[in-house]
């Protein structure tokens, strides 16, 4: 199914609303929207609502063989999947695939390549077992800012997450239980987040669009940052514009 057009009187609506310094919500042009996050009962388990975006975030892990480029350290992998139920457009052609990786590899740039995991923490023995995080994000609702969303519900997933604890003696591997040995949480050396903006014809830039305001806006600027650096990352991705439409 597609997704509803968006009609001139709407657009023409939204754009002259902004050009006046108001937003149809009620906030200031660079307010977020309220955040609210409920943890579940297992480890790494998370409920995010940005307004009323809503994100599932849940993290796994389990022991595999190393890459050979660095045999020491652990691995993280993170998946985005769009749920059907929270946009109708999410359950055909080729958007969802797209707009899905483009989220992950936003995500894993935020994560990965700011290095915030300490993944040699994560290493059994090296060159032969680490442990392979997975995260696990699924979007069940949609209104506008799911980058942002999502590296709320991941961050706060993996800093909730406890792995179990092992032993190993250089060859065999004991992975006790939690009721045995108590679980280990991750090292994290800074929390990094996503934070979003648009920018409208009359040349006003918002914070954390809504949906509505993403399909009117004409570019889109996603910044990685995190508390001890004013711009962790920069990156334009004029693309998601084209993914949301």
């Amino acid at each position: 199914m597609k997704e509803v057009l968006l009609s001139n009187c709407e657009r023409n609506f939204v754009n002259k609303a902004v050009e006046q310094g108001i937003r149809l919500d009620g906030r200031n042009l660079l307010e977020a929207r309220p955040v609210n996050i409920y943890f579940g009962s297992n480890w790494g388990s998370c409920v995010v609502l940005l307004g009323q975006t809503r994100v599932v975030a849940q993290v796994t892990c389990d022991i595999q063989q190393p890459k050979t480029s660095r045999p020491n350290e652990g691995m993280v992998r993170i998946n985005v999947e769009l749920n059907p139920l929270a946009a109708q457009h999410f359950d055909s052609g080729k958007q969802q695939p797209e707009f899905s990786v483009l989220i992950s590899r936003q995500l894993e740039k935020c994560f990965q390549d700011s290095k915030c995991i300490d993944l040699e923490s994560l290493c059994i023995i090296a060159d032969k077992k680490v442990w392979n995080l997975r995260v696990d994000i699924n979007i069940i609702n949609h209104d506008g800012n799911l980058i942002d969303c999502a590296s709320i519900a991941t961050l706060a997933a993996l800093s909730h997450f406890h792995r179990p604890d092992v032993t190993s003696n250089g060859e065999d591997i004991i992975i006790h239980p939690f009721s045995e040995k108590d679980p280990l949480p991750l090292t994290l050396y800074h929390y990094p987040v996503c934070v979003s903006f648009i920018t409208f014809e009359s040349g006003n830039t918002i914070m954390d669009p809504t949906y509505l305001e993403e399909r009117v806006g004409v570019a889109q600027l996603t910044l990685g940052i995190n508390s001890g650096d004013s711009e962790e990352e920069a990156t334009e991705t004029l693309q998601v514009k084209d993914l949301l439409q």
